[in-house]
């Protein structure tokens, strides 16, 4: 009996830095960038966009060209966010993956 009390007492205590690094997810800011940084694209934890910025420089130029730049940057942001996100879990479960889990990013 005491070996799954100590079970229950690890699955505890991983909840407990789960939920600490759900709460640390959201505090995350990243940027992505394209076209030599002629477009910026902030992303919150959650994958929402923040904030974009376009360089005045590049307002002249095709309105497809600077569409795919804005695609580039939100993507870049995104690479980002999923790379944090996954150093925020394995600091959270030592290391370990969890079998079947993933991010929705």
């Amino acid at each position: 009996m005491t070996d799954f009390n100590k079970i229950l007492d690890k699955a505890k205590e991983l909840e407990a830095k789960m939920r600490e690094s759900q709460e640390n997810i959201k505090k995350i800011r990243v940027e992505g960038v394209s076209g030599s940084n002629s477009i910026k694209v902030i992303l919150d934890g959650e994958g929402e966009m923040q904030k974009i910025e376009i360089s005045k420089d590049i307002l002249n130029d095709e309105k497809t060209i600077i569409e795919d730049l804005i695609v580039a940057a939100h993507n870049n942001a995104k690479a980002k966010l999923k790379n944090k996100t996954n150093e925020e879990i394995s600091k959270a479960t030592g290391g370990l993956g969890i079998p079947g889990f993933k991010w929705p990013l």
